[in-house]
C-alpha cells in the first residue's frame, strides 16, 4: 500500500517503517558515538592550541582516504550480500564477506607502508606550516598500526547489516567510545603515571580503541553469530573468479567512486589547509557539529541500501520503487532538521573550545555554510549511498561522483579559496556544491526507474 504526495509514492505500511527503524537507530547511535569521540578528541587537543588541533585534523584526512576506500568495499560488497541474502543464498553471502575482508587487508597494507615511510610527504600535501607538519608526523607514525585492525573490523561489522545483524556495530562503537575516552585522557594529558604525549597520545588512544573494536567484532562474528554462521574455515577458502567478476562488474564502480570521493575530500582539506591553521581549526570544529547533526541521515542511508537491496534481490521491483520514493521523502525531512540543528545549535558548542577570537568568528561563518550543505547532503547521501546503490545502479553513481566532484567542486573551491582568496565560508560551499547538483540529478534517476539492476 502507498499514498501519493505530488509525484512521489509514500509507503503506507507499519512493518516497513519498523524495519527502517531497526536499522536506522543502531546506525545513527553508532555514528553519534563515533562523532562524540571525535568531538572529545578535538576538545582535548584544542586545549593545546590551533597547531596540534590543525595537525591532527589534517593527518586524519589521509586516513579518511583509507576509511572511504573501505566504505567502497563495503558498498560494493553489501549490494552483493544483501541481494544474495534476500534471495536466500546464505553460502554466497558468506563468500562475499570473505572476499570483502581480503580486499580490506590488501588496502590496509598499502596505506600502512605509505604512512610509515612518507609521513612528512603526506603532511606537506596539506600544509606549508612547519609546526603543523612536525606535529602531524608524530600523529601519523602511530596510526600506521591502525589500518589493518580497523579496516577489517569495519568491513566485517558493516557487512553484517546486510544480513540483518544491525546491533553489532553499535555495541562495537560503545566499547570503542569508552576505551577511547580513557586512553586519550590518560596519554594526551599524562594521567595515572603515563607520559604526557599530547597529539601522539591521541593517536595512541585511537590505536587502543580500534584494537578493542577488532577483538569484539571478530569474536562475535566467528564464534557467536548464528545467523550468517561465518566461521574461521570460511575465511581460508579463496572466493571463486565468479565472485570477483560480480564484484568488479557492479561493485567495483562503488569502490572506485568512493575512492575518488576520498581523494576529493582530501583535495578539500588541501585547499583549506593552504588557507592557514586558523581556517583548518575553524573547519575542524564545524565538521564535528555537522557530522553529529547528520547521524540520522547515515542511518536512513544504511537502511535504504539494505532494504532496497533485499527487495531487488527478491525481484519485487515495483515495491522497490515505492520504497525508493519513500526514502527520498524521508531524506528531505531529515535534511531540513539537520540544517536547523547545525545553524541554530552548532554555535553553542564553541564554548567548550579554547580558541582565539579570530578562529571563533570564522567558525561561526563556516557553520552557516554547513547548514546549507546539510540539507542537500542528506538528499544525495540517502540516494547515492542508499537507494540507488542498493538497487545496483553503481555505474551511474560512479559517473555522478567523478563528474561533479572533480570537474565542478574541487576546481571551483580552489579558484575561490586559493586564487581569488575568497572567504572561508564561501570556499566551503563551493567545495561541496556537488551535493546540490547530485541531489537534483539523483532524484531524476530515481523517478525514471532505470536504477534497478539485479545480480544473477
Amino acid at each position: 500500500m502507498a499514498r501519493k504526495i505530488g509525484r512521489v509514492r509514500i509507503v503506507d505500511n507499519r512493518e516497513f517503517y519498523e524495519r527502517v527503524l531497526q536499522i536506522m537507530i543502531p546506525v545513527a547511535l553508532q555514528s553519534a558515538i563515533n562523532m562524540g569521540v571525535n568531538m572529545l578528541d578535538t576538545m582535548m587537543l584544542g586545549s593545546f592550541g590551533e597547531i596540534q588541533l590543525s595537525a591532527s585534523s589534517l593527518a586524519n584526512q589521509f586516513y579518511n582516504i583509507f576509511y572511504i576506500a573501505n566504505l567502497g568495499i563495503i558498498g560494493g560488497s553489501s549490494v552483493l550480500a544483501s541481494q544474495y541474502w534476500g534471495a536466500g543464498e546464505k553460502e554466497n553471502a558468506r563468500t562475499t564477506f570473505n572476499m570483502a575482508i581480503r580486499l580490506s587487508v590488501l588496502f590496509s597494507l598499502i596505506f600502512a607502508l605509505i604512512t610509515w615511510f612518507f609521513p612528512g610527504g603526506i603532511m606537506r600535501l596539506y600544509s606549508t606550516e612547519p609546526e603543523v607538519i612536525e606535529q602531524g608526523i608524530r600523529y601519523l607514525r602511530i596510526t600506521t598500526f591502525v589500518y589493518l585492525i580497523h579496516g577489517t573490523s569495519l568491513v566485517a561489522a558493516q557487512l553484517m547489516r546486510s544480513v540483518g545483524v544491525v546491533r553489532l556495530g553499535l555495541v562495537v562503537s560503545i566499547v570503542s567510545f569508552v576505551v577511547n575516552i580513557g586512553a586519550n585522557y590518560t596519554f594526551i594529558f599524562g594521567k595515572f603515571g603515563a607520559p604526557r604525549m599530547e597529539i601522539a597520545g591521541a593517536a595512541l588512544g585511537t590505536l587502543i580503541a580500534r584494537s578493542s573494536e577488532f577483538a569484539v567484532t571478530f569474536l562475535y562474528i566467528l564464534l557467536i553469530d548464528q545467523k550468517l554462521q561465518l566461521r574461521p574455515g570460511h575465511l581460508l577458502k579463496s572466493p571463486s573468479s565468479r565472485f570477483y567478476g560480480n564484484f568488479f562488474r557492479l561493485g567495483a564502480p562503488v569502490l572506485l567512486s568512493d575512492f575518488l570521493l576520498g581523494f576529493g575530500s582530501n583535495m578539500i582539506s588541501v585547499v583549506l589547509g593552504h588557507m592557514g591553521a586558523v581556517v583548518v581549526a575553524s573547519n575542524a570544529v564545524c565538521q564535528v557539529v555537522d557530522r553529529l547533526a547528520t547521524v540520522v541521515t547515515q542511518g536512513i542511508g544504511n537502511a535504504a541500501a539494505v532494504i532496497t537491496g533485499q527487495t531487488v534481490g527478491a525481484k519485487e521491483y515495483d515495491k522497490a520503487m515505492e520504497q525508493g520514493e519513500t526514502f527520498y521523502f524521508l531524506s528531505v525531512v531529515v535534511g531540513c532538521f539537520a540544517a536547523f540543528c547545525v545553524y541554530f545549535l552548532g554555535p553553542l558548542t564553541f564554548k567548550v573550545y579554547n580558541l582565539e577570537p579570530e578562529t571563533l568568528v570564522m567558525a561561526r561563518q563556516i557553520m552557516g555554510a554547513y547548514a546549507v550543505i546539510a540539507l542537500f547532503g542528506a538528499i544525495q547521501s540517502v540516494m547515492t549511498k542508499g537507494v540507488l546503490r542498493g538497487g545496483g545502479d553503481t555505474k551511474f553513481l560512479m559517473k555522478a561522483d567523478i563528474l561533479f566532484l572533480w570537474i565542478v567542486s574541487v576546481p571551483l573551491g580552489a579558484l575561490v579559496g586559493l586564487v581569488l582568496h575568497g572567504p572561508a565560508w564561501l570556499t566551503v560551499i563551493c567545495l561541496r556544491i556537488d551535493y546540490i547538483i547530485k541531489s537534483i540529478w539523483c532524484i531524476g534517476r530515481l523517478l525514471s526507474g532505470k536504477w534497478i539492476h539485479r545480480f544473477e
